[in-house]
């Protein structure tokens, strides 16, 4: 009987374990699928997007964090025109990049929403994370909307707030 109650244990606590190796949305959202099939026509629009993300913020003082789980929307606002994403990459408090979430231009198709999730428990980014979109739309287009959230619960307690994105390019 011990043996068995040794061996549920052991298979529950590598279960668990299993569970939280998960830091990102890195392999969640098939990249590949929204690949675009062809070269970008030289006529779009390029531009480069820069968005705030926080992985943790300071509570009471700088050596106590919070950390957070953070939605980063790429939002296409045309109701016609799909728009291309040629890059997210995602940087640390000090400007070292993490990891890029795709190599290759993925479309958004007209009133598309696509997310990367950022998991609470990737504390990677840090208190001063930030992420750079290379986009490209055609000329009479609305350019694309990129925003965070972060949110984190822990009892009855909760915080959430907002971030936008800002074009630099």
């Amino acid at each position: 009987m011990k043996q068995l109650i040794s061996a549920c244990i052991l298979i529950l606590s590598s279960i668990s374990c299993n569970e939280h190796k998960e830091v990102s949305s890195v392999d969640l959202v098939n990249w590949e699928k929204r690949t675009v099939g062809f070269t970008l026509n030289d006529s779009l629009e390029f531009g480069t997007t820069y968005l705030s993300v926080y992985s943790q913020i300071y509570s009471i003082t700088e050596h106590k964090t919070h950390d957070l789980t953070a939605t980063i929307s790429m939002r296409n606002t045309n109701k016609a025109d799909t728009i291309f994403i040629e890059k997210a990459e995602y940087f640390d408090t000090k400007g070292k990049s993490i990891r890029t979430y795709f190599n290759k231009p993925i479309y958004l198709a007209p009133m598309e929403t696509v997310e990367i999730v950022i998991a609470e428990l990737d504390k990677e980014g840090g208190t001063g994370a930030n992420f750079i979109f290379d986009w490209k739309i055609r000329p009479s287009s609305n350019e694309p909307l990129f925003e965070g959230v972060m949110i984190s619960t822990s009892g009855q307690q909760g915080l959430s707030f907002t971030t936008q994105g800002k074009r630099i390019n």
